[in-house]
């Protein structure tokens, strides 16, 4: 039975863990390098301004909806406490605004085309 000592285990555990790498890195090249992924297509200024809007209306309706959520739950939770109380209609408050920034994302939009050249 031949002794090996534990630095020599280590070097072939490393040369083992470096030679699964290589294969890895040079069988996951090809794959990749075949496979082309578009991100973003737009082919006009209007297409890049229309899709930062929907973004933008999707974000904050997102955060608007969730204000609205914790100002309900702060609502129920507040038990007749006054601070509470006000804490949920602030946060009522803040869901409102949220809305109406989105409903007004559009016009912002539309601002933003016309002083980029009337698209």
């Amino acid at each position: 039975m031949r002794v090996t000592s534990p630095s020599h285990r280590r070097n072939r555990l490393l040369y083992a863990l470096l030679a699964a790498l290589v294969i890895m890195v040079v069988t996951a090249v090809p794959a990749a390098a075949a496979t082309t992924y578009v991100v973003a297509l737009a082919g006009t200024l209007k297409d890049v301004l229309l899709n930062i809007r929907n973004w933008i209306i999707a974000i904050l309706a997102t955060v608007a909806t969730t204000f609205l959520t914790v100002g309900g739950l702060r609502y129920l939770a507040a038990n007749g406490d006054p601070g509470e109380v006000e804490k949920a209609k602030s946060a009522f408050r803040n869901a409102a605004i949220g809305f109406g920034l989105a409903a007004l994302a559009p016009l912002v939009v539309d601002a933003l085309t016309h002083i980029v050249g009337g698209l």
